[in-house]
């Protein structure tokens, strides 16, 4: 049958259901030039607007599939994803865990954009290490070391690569339809045995109420299920930053101190839940929280960032310029603003407002306290880091409401709010 785009168009914009044969074709149109790009926004925005059924949201995501390549692993394999947040470092402990554990561990990762810090971005930080790796690459790195973080090949689901481009200046990434079939079709083109979403809640997080992450997470796995793929979700509070590291280099230190069996308990804590999910997915039966605190994990990461190029024990980059944000008063820190704290590490320089954009290894947000935490008047509250100190201007702006100060600490809050399994 003979498409034309305005009328895949006309019939999402009116409300109407997307044939299976109509998304097909537009996707494929699209990734090859046919559709131009102002009817990919106006479809996307008539998407945005009035959804899709979960049957055209698990067909787009095939067709998104279909656009490229779908690889395929010599060894039993296991991924996870994160939906983005404030200090999220986890995939870099994670990963030489479950390898060390032993499940191999591809994962295909992003840059970060706007205040979500990307992986890539944190490990360029590195002296040496590259994110760009063919295939073959891959797979000899998976059997030799059991772990591997690089950018996703050229080859995987190109649609998805044009689309989140133009959805990302047009308005419409928070669809949860566009979201999940987004997420989904990268990581069932990546070819892992099973997936652990990690989908956060929270200020600094996509999804700011439980409900809509729980509405997100719940698409994720079913479309997981609809294509073969073993899913599980855990939705985990991103209200608070992870960890006390918010930025590139110091995200990597703190990723190594929990490698070697230190490191802050939340990094720790979450690290651990998440591997253990990792695991009983691809059934195999270990203890990460020993594994972790035996340090035998960081033996795989030294392997992991040296099959890249990376110098594992090499001097990570250091700030030209750092700022000292002190208490204003004793007591306990009752509330820092997960969103606060990734627009300021994105002002000193550790984030992109575009994809284009240049990032400094060594800008980033250091919190010398968490909430639940006593504070003294003068004592260090946060520290920022950056190489262009005009830019502490605009980080203090976005720390001004961040953090509160009280007399009684809070009441602590779960980091792990609730699990969807497949």
């Amino acid at each position: 049958m003979k498409h034309a785009a305005v009328d895949v168009i006309r019939t999402k914009r009116d409300g109407g259901v997307l044939t299976d044969d109509q998304i097909d074709w537009v996707i494929d149109a699209y990734t090859r030039g046919l559709v131009a790009e102002e009817q990919m926004s106006a479809l996307a925005m008539a998407v945005f607007l009035n959804g899709m059924t979960f049957a055209e949201t698990s067909r787009w995501t095939q067709a998104m599939i279909d656009s490229g390549e779908r690889l395929s692993w010599p060894v039993p394999t296991v991924d996870k994803h994160s939906t983005g947040g404030v200090g999220d470092k986890i995939t870099l402990p994670l990963a030489p865990l479950v390898a060390t554990c032993g499940v191999a561990v591809p994962q295909l990762s992003g840059r970060g954009l706007g205040h979500t810090g990307g992986t890539l971005d944190k490990l360029e930080s590195i002296p040496g290490w590259r994110a760009s790796l063919t295939s073959d690459e891959i797979r000899d790195q998976l059997l030799t070391v059991g772990a591997v973080v690089c950018a996703p090949t050229s080859g995987l689901a190109p649609a998805d690569r044009k689309l989140y481009a133009l959805r990302d200046v047009t308005g419409t990434v928070e669809c949860v339809p566009l979201i999940a079939s987004s997420i989904m079709s990268k990581k069932i083109a990546e070819g892992a045995g099973a997936l652990v979403l990690d989908v956060k809640v929270g200020s600094g997080a996509f999804m700011k109420s439980l409900e809509d992450a729980r509405t997100l997470a719940s698409a994720l796995v079913s479309i997981g299920v609809a294509h073969g793929q073993k899913v599980t979700a855990l939705l985990t509070d991103m209200s608070v930053p992870l960890g006390r590291a918010v930025g590139n280099a110091v995200e990597v230190a703190e990723a190594v101190e929990v490698l070697k069996g230190g490191g802050p308990a939340d990094v720790v804590l979450l690290t651990v839940a998440l591997a253990s999910e990792m695991l009983s997915l691809a059934g195999v039966s270990a203890d990460p929280a020993a594994v972790l605190a035996s340090g035998e994990a960081y033996e795989t990461w030294a392997r992991m960032i040296a099959a890249q190029g990376g110098d594992p024990s090499a001097e990570l980059p250091r700030p030209r310029h750092v700022h000292v944000v002190e208490a204003p008063r004793d007591g306990y820190l009752n509330r820092l603003d997960a969103l606060g704290v990734g627009v300021a590490a994105w002002r000193l320089g550790a984030g992109r407002a575009r994809k284009e954009d240049s990032v400094q290894a060594a800008a980033g947000v250091v919190c010398h306290v968490k909430p639940g935490e006593a504070v003294v008047s003068g004592a260090p509250l946060l520290e920022l880091h950056t190489d262009t100190p005009d830019a502490v201007e605009g980080a203090l702006a976005a720390l001004a409401d961040t953090y509160e100060i009280t007399d009684q600490p809070p009441t602590p809050t779960p980091l792990v709010l609730d699990t969807i399994h497949s």
